[in-house]
């Protein structure tokens, strides 16, 4: 069972931009809970994203030396691939994919097919750098334009990403409306269509619907969950602002129940939820 740390997703939206010192200081300690990933920083348009300005210099100030987690940064296009594939420490590149038109083109004024062509670049970097490509699949699970969306669209986009070679995919609840239903839908047909490929779980929940639909994804299939140390983050778009990432520690707690095989450190992650306070208050 995978578990992937969110702290870029959760620090990209705060006002105040989180000292490089106190951002390294809060990934270090996270790199001794025993997550698989930790989804550290983005390399795109400090404009963008400001919070994410000092990626370069997060990266080159943490200490990899005695934790098995493995890093992984947002990109946004070639650029920020070459940027990111030129650190060893980095193992994967994250770009987010949308199944929206619309959201596409707001997000990152391109069209999915140059969203697409953009892809098959990045993976042609990721392969010269001995990085690996996960692709997230925004609006995962519908979107508010009256854009199409089904899961049959999931599995053409799916399908699409496999013959470029992407074997990670992660489906991203962007506007908090993934339901345990709508989760076991998407998952069960996924799974049983591309065997071979590793399906993420990118939720978002209120704290109260976290265990029901962390169930749905794990009882479903799904060994790949994006979470964040007390649900910070991830839901700007969503209509209740109660919604969020799931939370790290539910996450760990429901997987616990369900007898999954963690490799989570509880002291350590109840150490890291202290130390988040000097991050997020």
């Amino acid at each position: 069972m995978k578990l992937i740390e969110c702290p870029r997703d959760a620090m990209q939206g705060l006002a105040d931009f989180v000292p490089t010192e106190t951002k390294v200081d809060y990934l270090n300690r996270l790199l001794q809970v025993g997550f698989d990933t930790l989804d550290f920083g983005s390399f795109v348009s400090p404009k963008a994203i400001p919070q994410m300005r000092d990626t370069a210099e997060v990266v080159k100030k943490m200490d990899m030396s005695a934790t098995k987690t493995k890093l992984l940064a947002i990109v946004a296009n070639v650029r920020g691939a070459q940027e990111a594939a030129a650190f060893e420490q980095i193992t994967y590149l994250g770009f987010p994919l949308s199944l929206s038109e619309t959201f596409q083109l707001k997000n990152t004024n391109k069209t999915i097919e140059q969203a697409f062509g953009e892809v098959s670049e990045i993976q042609n970097e990721c392969l010269a750098a001995d990085k690996q490509l996960v692709v997230y699949l925004s609006m995962g699970f519908g979107n508010p334009y009256g854009d199409p969306y089904s899961p049959e669209l999931v599995e053409q986009f799916s399908e699409r990403l496999t013959e470029m070679g992407v074997h990670i995919i992660a489906p991203s609840d962007t506007i908090g409306s993934s339901t345990t239903d709508a989760i076991k839908t998407l998952y069960g047909h996924l799974l049983k269509r591309f065997p071979n490929v590793e399906f993420g779980a990118h939720l978002h929940a209120k704290s109260s619907h976290t265990a029901k639909k962390v169930r749905a994804a794990y009882k479903t299939g799904v060994r790949r969950i994006d979470c964040a140390v007390r649900g910070f983050g991830g839901c700007p778009l969503a209509e209740d602002k109660l919604v969020g990432n799931l939370a790290t520690e539910l996450v760990v707690s429901e997987l616990n129940q369900l007898e999954a095989k963690l490799t989570i450190d509880e002291l350590q992650l109840a150490q890291a939820m202290l130390a988040s306070q000097y991050v997020f208050g």
